[in-house]
């Protein structure tokens, strides 16, 4: 396996977290930012600090991400994100801790790492463009609150 290197060192998988957050039968999606999957959307999230729990950095991210905020309840799955550039060098690696939350409060505003963020029904899903495994995770939150 090529493996791209940043001063002499290897890329190592980096730990982060995303929220699933379902309310009245839609999820809560963002539009993101950055890269990897910029102009995709997806589910809020992002780096776990160190100390802190998956299931903190997801509620903390969220609100970060859109101002809504929520309580994280328990772990949905998990999530290796890999991509690697043209010549086959480890680009992404990602390991994503996916966090169902139970919604609170607020309403969803773009902020920090996303461009747009909304609450979307499972049918509305399938129009967008998004990150891997969107509509699986979605069908799994909105099953797991019912």
């Amino acid at each position: 396996m090529n493996v791209r290197t940043n001063d002499r060192l290897p890329i190592r998988p980096v730990l982060g977290a995303i929220a699933v957050v379902v309310r009245e039968g839609q999820v809560l999606l963002v539009r993101r930012k950055k890269e990897p999957d910029a102009g995709k959307w997806g589910f809020p999230g992002g780096h776990v600090e160190p100390g802190e729990t998956a299931l903190a950095a997801a509620a903390r991210e969220l609100a970060e991400e859109t101002s809504v905020k929520a309580t994280p309840l328990r772990y949905l799955t998990n999530l290796d994100i890999i991509t690697h550039d043209d010549a086959g060098h480890l680009h992404f690696h990602y390991l994503l801790a996916v966090v169902l939350c139970h919604y609170a409060a607020g309403e969803p505003v773009a902020d920090d790492d996303v461009s747009d963020a909304g609450w979307f029904d499972i049918d509305d899903i399938s129009t967008l463009s998004t990150s891997a495994d969107v509509m699986k995770i979605a069908t799994m939150a909105i099953s797991g609150m019912t």
